[in-house]
């Protein structure tokens, strides 16, 4: 019996599942917005939540933690230097998901997962911000 047991299967083996939710929360976080089906979605916005929660503590440990559910430097980098800092104010709900309407070929549930918060609007380095507040 499946007691308290929330992740969905997808038709997928355990490690496909694995790659699958890593690939999508890699890619949130590397574009800031992914278009997907809601049950993925779902999903991935927990492990998003999870992953942003986890990077706020700043140390190495949660780095490597991260480094290893993500399994790209570039995402771990992003995540830590752009993310949290956008996100440090929030107390949870890091995601917000889009609904899109149903696909053509199968009609599935399509959806737009994001950030709460703008990653476009937050300057590349802390430098740039008194300049961009002065425009």
């Amino acid at each position: 019996m499946r007691h308290h047991r929330i992740a969905k299967k997808f038709g997928r083996s355990m490690s496909h599942r694995k790659a699958l939710m890593s690939s999508l929360v890699a890619n949130l976080i590397l574009q800031s917005s992914i278009k997907t089906t809601l049950a993925k979605a779902k999903q991935a916005r927990r492990d998003a939540e999870k992953i942003v929660t986890l990077a706020r503590k700043g140390t190495l440990a949660a780095r490597r933690l991260a480094a290893s559910r993500l399994r790209s430097p570039e995402a771990v980098q992003r995540l830590f230097d752009r993310v949290v800092p956008l996100l440090d104010g929030r107390a949870g709900g890091y995601t917000r998901i889009l609904k899109l309407g149903q696909r053509r070929s199968d009609g599935s549930e399509m959806c737009l997962l994001q950030w709460v918060e703008s990653l476009n609007a937050q300057p590349a380095t802390a430098a740039e911000a008194p300049e961009a507040a002065a425009k």
